[in-house]
């Protein structure tokens, strides 16, 4: 029974790793997160925008499948594109990252409210300013083995600049 049950973990394993490396890698993992926030915002505020983290990493399907998503998606690119400042924040809180990325996550979570309590992807909203405005837990979004665009279009168009400012 241990056999069967280590057998079948390790299937799973591998079938999600596989999953994973089929998809284009969109975290840096070699920038400080927060240097990477602050620097969007700065741009947010420039552009009259608002930013968008993307937090989770290259180790994340669902992260991956979401970057997918949208990126093959015109209409979700475009207001994407129209509103908001979108990073890919990597959160890699693994002792085998090593020390500094663990501080640079402890940072990265404390800054952004604790976005990880909903898992990941998570999306974090900020204003131009930087405030936290919204976390939106992303297992809202699902649907089956990828995302709904309606549902990812509404919450998209609830947090642009224009609706938050009516």
């Amino acid at each position: 029974m241990k056999k069967l049950f280590l057998l079948t973990a390790g299937l799973l394993l591998l079938a999600t790793t596989a999953s994973a490396q089929e998809l284009k890698k969109v975290y840096n993992e070699d920038i400080n997160p927060l240097e990477q926030v602050a620097e969007a915002v700065e741009q947010a505020k420039a552009e009259g925008k608002f930013v968008v983290c993307q937090v989770g990493g290259n180790w994340c399907v669902w992260c991956l499948r979401f970057a997918d998503f949208i990126e093959n998606d015109s209409t979700i690119s475009q207001m994407i594109d129209d509103n908001f400042v979108y990073i890919h924040t990597d959160y890699t809180p693994s002792r085998s990252a090593g020390e500094n990325k663990i501080q640079q996550g402890k940072a990265l979570m404390q800054r952004l409210n604790n976005p990880a309590r909903f898992g990941f992807p998570v999306f974090v909203v900020l204003d131009e300013n930087g405030n936290v405005l919204h976390i939106q837990d992303s297992s809202f979004l699902e649907e089956g083995k990828g995302y709904n665009k309606e549902k990812v279009l509404r919450f998209f168009r609830n947090w642009t600049p224009k609706a938050v400012r009516r």
